[in-house]
């Protein structure tokens, strides 16, 4: 299987650059199950984009620091291209920034988390299973577009998750992250934010998160969307 990484992290500060690029993590991601499987990856933060109708058999959206509500091209851009991949039925999954770009370019709203930040590891709930996952986020889809089925979420965040049919499947949260670039990510951000949700995220650390179920439900998603 063939997947592409639409890249919109538009991090490049000294930080980023220590770390792999989200590409890389959702490769580990999704090899760590299916090792046959091929990423390419797009940093469509740069205009960087598939040539015209190039097919793939899976596509990802990351996450990023940039809002959906930003003016720049490349965000009206990826709408377009969300709404055609939609269109020719290919299945598409994004995660925080990605979700919520999913939301926007099908007809959703998003807009400011009523609590502020989310950040470190938190409990959540995707199909009626408990799972924890990592957040970075201020904003949150609060409507979901027509056809939706809101799969799970918590008090923070009503929409946790979402799909459209057998095509479509987000999340608000970051299955891409590993604990040790978390853990860097919270001290990193430590003197960004709110005293009190920073302690929080550190804190959070000391319960792992659910890597695995995650990333099979990912990996099914895309085996079952193309049959």
């Amino acid at each position: 299987m063939h997947i592409a990484v639409l890249v919109a992290n538009t991090d490049e500060s000294a930080f980023a650059q220590a770390h792999p690029k989200d590409s890389a993590k959702f490769a580990a991601l999704l090899q760590g199950l299916r090792p046959d499987w091929q990423v390419s990856a797009f940093s469509v933060k740069d205009a960087e984009f598939p040539a015209e109708r190039q097919q793939f058999d899976g596509w990802i959206i990351t996450g990023s620091p940039a809002s959906v509500h930003d003016s720049a091209a490349w965000v009206g851009r990826l709408f377009g291209l969300i709404r055609e991949i939609v269109a020719r039925g290919e299945p598409l999954f994004g995660a925080c920034f990605g979700h919520q770009a999913i939301a926007m370019a099908l007809g959703g709203v998003v807009g400011d988390n009523p609590g502020g930040w989310v950040f470190g590891a938190v409990d959540t709930e995707m199909e009626g299973e408990k799972i924890r996952l990592y957040a970075a986020h201020r904003e949150q889809v609060l409507v979901v577009p027509k056809g939706a089925v809101v799969l799970g979420g918590n008090a923070e965040c009503a929409v946790g998750s979402f799909a459209m049919g057998r095509g479509v499947l987000t999340t608000q949260y970051h299955p891409e992250m590993t604990q040790g670039f978390m853990a860097a990510l919270v001290a990193e951000y430590a003197g960004k934010l709110p005293a009190d949700v920073a302690a929080r995220a550190k804190a959070s650390l000391d319960v792992p998160v659910d890597c695995d179920v995650i990333a099979a439900r990912i990996v099914r998603f895309f085996e079952d969307a193309l049959g």
